[in-house]
């Protein structure tokens, strides 16, 4: 597979829905993660990423518009010992449940499905990195319907060990715009990783559309110790930049 510029993957699709890039930083000694969300409608729009305790939470930027939280409101990126869970919905909440019930990231998942949103029915995307020993792997999953067809679910799983320095994997929920959107096809991209952890979230987010971008998650993870620092960006405060 060749690898690929994520910012010209990003800037030359207007509406890859969410998506998540997982994998090594240039200097290879970080794990490196982004998630980002887009919307269409007033509602998917009216969103913005909070922190909240090692991880992150979605909340309607304005509480007056805001009709269906159901599949808009949900904690995409959670800690559970090593490991950080980032998802596109509330599988984020099956994933760190099944890990203290000793199920593993791919049984947890096969209790879940794509979203209950005909005609599109949104794929969920998932990711998992495991730090250990100066190193670390991750594992990336997609639960989409049947082409189209909401009788079948596929679940598709894939599992990186030893990431590569300046590499990573980006997974996004539509293939491109459309009505109804389709589902993303194939295995996740592979897509150079570049800069320290500002340079990688400025590019991300000045990369997405910028009718339909909403809010923007980074992370950079030390593997010698673990430590992390993070980054949010939301359309909805002027795209200023928090770190936590």
């Amino acid at each position: 597979m060749d690898l690929k510029d994520l910012n010209l993957l990003l800037s030359t699709d207007s509406y890859p829905g969410r998506g998540i890039v997982i994998g090594r930083s240039e200097d290879g000694k970080r794990a490196a993660i982004a998630y980002f969300i887009m919307g269409r409608s007033e509602n998917s729009r009216n969103r913005v990423f909070m922190a909240q305790g090692g991880g992150i939470r979605t909340q309607a930027f304005d509480e007056s518009k805001l009709t269906d939280p159901s599949l808009i409101i949900y904690s995409p990126v959670r800690t559970y010992e090593n490991k950080t869970i980032v998802t596109n919905g509330d599988q984020t909440d099956t994933i760190y449940d099944g890990f203290e019930k000793g199920r593993s990231f791919a049984d947890s998942l096969c209790l879940r499905e794509f979203e209950p949103d005909g005609p599109n029915y949104t794929p969920r995307i998932s990711g998992l990195i495991e730090i250990y020993n100066d190193n670390f792997r991750y594992s990336m999953s997609i639960l989409k319907s049947d082409n189209g067809n909401p009788e079948s679910c596929l679940r598709y799983f894939f599992y990186y060990e030893n990431p590569l320095p300046g590499e990573g994997r980006f997974l996004h929920t539509y293939e491109r715009d459309g009505n109804p959107l389709p589902s993303f096809e194939g295995e996740p991209k592979r897509v150079e990783i570049k800069g320290d952890l500002d340079e990688f979230t400025e590019s991300i987010w000045d990369s997405l559309d910028a009718d339909n971008k909403v809010s923007l998650f980074t992370r950079f993870i030390d593997l010698e110790n673990g430590k992390f620092e993070s980054k949010i960006v939301n359309k909805n405060t002027d795209g200023r930049v928090y770190a936590k």
